[in-house]
């Protein structure tokens, strides 16, 4: 038997059933089962979301992992112009991008988003408003694999590219404007954040990297590096240069990371690999669509952190 200690001067809710709400940590009584329980915070995990009605892979994100936008991309070919939404359990069909394009990026929201950049060198941007996409001022320097990213289709972020560029530039709602450039130029890095606080991490430039950066509104400073190198992976993000979550990616990787602002942690894997998919959401709860894994698809995984769940505990 094992060694217990008496705490006095403690008292224990009585509940017939489980609370209707719960926190990490909160303990009671069930006074049906007579057993003590608690409510414990375990390890993130992917499941399974609905399917676009589209597959296909080089595209971004934007939104929530219940309300998100999935803008364009390809199945090598054809390039699509196609936009889905996605509610949470299902994708549908909205408004077409003016104009198609892959490995490009976006911000904003499922209601309010911006999308720039495409394959080869284009520097188009559109604007969405919840029902159709306008054409507005363009990128000053034309790229593609190039990563943005900001909470709304008036406040964003766009950087690196392919011919690995080091341009940085910030959208105001109106135009771009060219602000500090990244350290290491590179292309197919991810993105998170805003525009005085982002971040930048992986790529590619002759190789596949891990290094990492940070924006603070004026320069980007070098911090820790990824766990595992990798290019083309999808990354959600907070709202700042302090929290962002990198999944899978090239070469070919199952691989999860978060960023908490100081490290990288690797969580639990993927079912199997998946690269060039759209990302949105946070790092407690993303959206992971379409892609390939290692065929083009057109799933999706939602993942959630933490999970919470109700255990009993030993009172031998």
């Amino acid at each position: 038997m094992a060694d217990y200690k008496t705490i006095h001067g403690i008292s224990i809710r009585d509940y017939t059933t489980d609370p209707d709400t719960l926190i990490t940590g909160q303990v009671w009584f069930d006074t049906t089962n007579k057993v003590l329980q608690f409510q414990a915070e375990g390890a993130g995990a992917f499941s399974t979301g609905g399917n676009m009605n589209t597959a296909r892979r080089r595209m971004p994100g934007v939104g929530t992992q219940t309300a998100a936008l999935v803008i364009s991309g390809t199945a090598d070919p054809p390039v699509y112009a196609q936009v889905e939404s996605y509610n949470g359990s299902a994708f549908s069909e909205v408004a077409d991008v003016n104009t198609s394009r892959e490995e490009h990026a976006a911000g904003g929201t499922q209601a309010s988003a911006i999308v720039f950049g495409d394959k080869p060198n284009n520097a188009n941007t559109e604007l969405w408003n919840g029902s159709g996409w306008t054409e507005v001022n363009n990128l000053n320097t034309a790229r593609y694999e190039l990563t943005g990213d900001g909470p709304s289709s008036t406040a964003v972020i766009a950087f690196g590219g392919v011919p690995q560029k080091a341009v940085t530039e910030t959208w105001n709602g109106t135009s771009w404007t060219e602000v500090g450039d990244l350290n290491a130029g590179r292309g197919a890095s991810h993105g998170a954040g805003t525009t005085t606080s982002a971040l930048a991490s992986g790529g590619y430039t002759t190789a596949y990297v891990a290094v990492n950066e940070s924006y603070n509104g004026t320069s980007w400073t070098e911090v820790a590096d990824l766990n595992t190198s990798r290019g083309y992976a999808t990354q959600t993000a907070g709202s700042s240069n302090t929290s962002a979550l990198v999944v899978g990616g090239t070469p070919d990787t199952a691989n999860t990371e978060v960023w908490n602002g100081t490290a990288w942690t690797e969580l639990n894997n993927m079912p199997a690999v998946r690269v060039n998919a759209a990302g949105a959401g946070t790092t407690a709860s993303a959206l992971i669509a379409g892609g390939r894994n290692p065929n083009l698809t057109n799933t999706s995984l939602e993942w959630n952190d933490p999970v919470l769940s109700t255990k009993t505990a030993d009172t031998d």
